[in-house]
């Protein structure tokens, strides 16, 4: 039987070989690039809103599998999400990986995210895993996407 490590493992290895994320939107809403100089990984995130809810992610740019892997998986994640839910998406996951939520319940919000929660093992790792997710939380804070 295969361990639940190894079925991350492929998560992560698949999204960052063939991510479909990975492309322009033909319009979005607000577009945020973020740099994680420590290993030079960039990208540039763009969304498209319908009201309050998130229409679209896509991402464009380049760095290591696990940067690479955290942003399409945090696209499959949000799409779809309302701003709030976005937010407490991103919170509990940025949380998990600085080891401050560890409640099962609360982590399965983060589907197939939590595939990242052994990161916060690998110092040198977390802000790969993390550049997605803080250029999100940008875009939803600094755009007036939403009050928070």
């Amino acid at each position: 039987m295969e361990d639940l490590n190894d079925i991350y493992n492929d998560l992560i290895m698949e999204h960052s070989m063939n991510s479909y994320n990975k492309k322009k939107l033909d319009k979005c809403d607000f577009c945020e690039k973020g740099h994680n100089p420590n290993c030079g990984d960039e990208i540039s995130l763009e969304i498209k809103l319908n009201g309050n809810l998130i229409e679209d992610l896509a991402f464009t740019g380049h760095g290591c599998a696990i940067s690479q892997a955290s942003t399409s998986i945090m696209i499959d994640t949000l799409k779809g999400k309302t701003i709030e839910e976005a937010n407490e998406i991103v919170k509990t996951f940025i949380n998990m990986i600085k080891r401050e939520e560890t409640n099962e319940e609360n982590l399965k919000k983060l589907e197939d995210a939590i595939a990242f929660r052994n990161v916060s093992n690998m110092p040198a790792r977390v802000k790969c895993a993390l550049l997605a997710w803080h250029t999100i939380e940008d875009i939803l804070h600094q755009n007036g996407c939403c009050s928070a």
